[in-house]
């Protein structure tokens, strides 16, 4: 299904009430899941806009056949997205009508008194956290490295920078130039409208699209290659790539996701981005049996899991902002019933939870009452001393835990603990700082928090 189609179809369902905008997107089946979810949560922001200039341009009187969904997400993306960069005949439609859309669009400025699109939105809609994140590349190392990425953009016209020294400097950027982020070696830095949706690198998996608060859980788990290692709720891959990546498609990642259209777009991404040794099963995590010999060998865990996803600053208007106490009160119920569950893997060493949620009650509470639970057996590990935003003083050592916000990190909203089981004779929880303060378990030939050294010309290269 075509970009504009799925997105038409999205908006069609959340108008009938037929789910919530993220189950939507993933149950779509259309394979680009974050980019179909960028585009709806904007067209949404900027419906009452956009319902003025089709009512003042009469698009829908003159094209008849133009469903009013579809036409509000080609108008929003000609006049305050990227331009129709797809589209087929639908782009053709919307271009004939472009010149009487923005005379439209300039009246309704004129008639508000201002000058920038986004101030024609009511205060409850503008979004300036969404509007500083920057768009943020991991390069899959799986497929290229680093330097090669680089050369790449800058043969495209981009300007290389060097690695940021500061959030200072990512704030500054602006137009086609990108730097190397300056807590993680394998992620570059884009001005916050960039769209690399199409660009040759992402279609063909050597990069993914993926915030750099969505890369810490992986990066801080860092198994060894070799390593068996569970995704326990894994949907949509992007962590479960970054896992591979790590392990250098060398061990067994077990991933699990109870979704199957969220499967099947996973199994399209993880195709793309050349992961092999990951074994995608349909299936529950809480039914998934610790005491299987299969997972003997599961040393490492990732669990991510549902959540109410209060720290995604592109939510869309039709979602919940503030769930209720029941709300949370009931995803707090799953998340200690599946952290305690993780735990209880025999041969486990190390596990991080991780949510995109700003909630206490999700987060540090879930740790402690789990920790409370395990007695003696784990700990909290003070993973990354140089981040600069820690956890809520909510029990004794809950610092040791991240947080993420646009404000203070530029990221998405998240929250992380690394917790790591106690062996005998161990020192005090949260006493056992990572070795490396910008790489817990650093791979073989790389330096803590540097860039990757290049890579013999066996990887992929990509041709413009």
């Amino acid at each position: 299904m075509a970009l504009y189609s799925a997105a038409a179809a999205v908006l069609d369902g959340l108008e009938r009430g037929q789910g919530g905008l993220k189950s939507l997107v993933y149950n779509s089946g259309f394979p680009h899941v974050r980019q179909l979810y960028a585009l709806v949560s904007e067209t949404l922001r900027y419906a009452p806009v956009l319902e003025k200039l089709l009512d003042g341009a009469a698009l829908l009187q003159a094209e008849k056949k133009l469903p009013p969904q579809l036409a509000k997400v080609l108008v929003y993306d000609l006049l305050f997205g990227k331009g129709l960069k797809c589209g087929g005949r639908w782009k053709a439609l919307a271009r004939r009508h472009r010149a009487r859309l923005e005379a439209e669009l300039a009246r309704l400025k004129v008639r508000h008194k201002v000058s920038r699109n986004e101030d024609l939105l009511a205060p409850e809609q503008a979004s300036p956290a969404a509007s500083q994140v920057p768009r943020y590349v991991r390069v899959n190392t799986l497929k290229t490295c680093v330097d090669d990425v680089i050369d790449f953009f800058k043969r495209q016209g981009y300007s290389y920078l060097g690695k940021a020294a500061s959030l200072e400097e990512l704030r500054a950027l602006s137009g086609k130039k990108f730097l190397l982020d300056p807590h993680l070696p394998e992620l570059l830095v884009f001005p916050p409208q960039t769209d690399l949706h199409d660009n040759l690198l992402y279609t063909s998996g050597h990069i993914i699209l993926q915030d750099k608060a969505s890369c810490l859980p992986a990066f801080l788990l860092s198994p060894t290659a070799g390593s068996h290692v569970i995704d326990a709720c894994a949907a949509p891959g992007n962590k479960t790539s970054h896992l591979a990546a790590i392990l250098r498609n060398k061990g067994q990642i077990f991933a699990f996701d109870v979704d199957p259209k969220r499967v099947a777009t996973m199994n399209t991404l993880l195709a793309r981005a050349g992961v092999t040794g990951c074994q995608l099963a349909q299936q529950d995590f809480l039914a998934v049996d610790p005491g299987d010999p299969k997972y003997s060998r599961v040393t490492h865990i990732l669990l991510d899991p549902s959540c109410s996803g209060s720290g995604m600053v592109t939510r869309g208007p039709g979602e919940e902002v503030a769930p209720s106490a029941e709300r949370l009160q009931a995803l707090a119920g799953f998340q200690r019933r599946v952290l305690g569950h993780a735990l209880s893997f025999p041969a486990l060493r190390r596990l991080v939870y991780s949510t995109c949620s700003l909630h206490r009650e999700e987060n540090e509470d879930v740790v402690q009452a789990v920790l409370q639970e395990r007695g003696s057996a784990f700990r909290l590990v003070t993973a990354f001393p140089s981040w600069p935003c820690r956890g809520l003083a909510a029990f004794p050592g809950a610092e040791s835990c991240l947080r993420a916000s646009p404000a203070e990190t530029l990221t998405q909203g998240f929250f992380v603990a690394v917790l790591e089981r106690c062996e005998e004779g161990a020192d005090a929880p949260s006493s056992l700082p990572v070795a490396a303060e910008e790489k817990p378990q650093p791979r073989e030939e790389t330096e803590p928090g540097a860039a990757p050294r290049k890579r013999k010309r066996k990887k992929q290269r990509v041709k413009e």
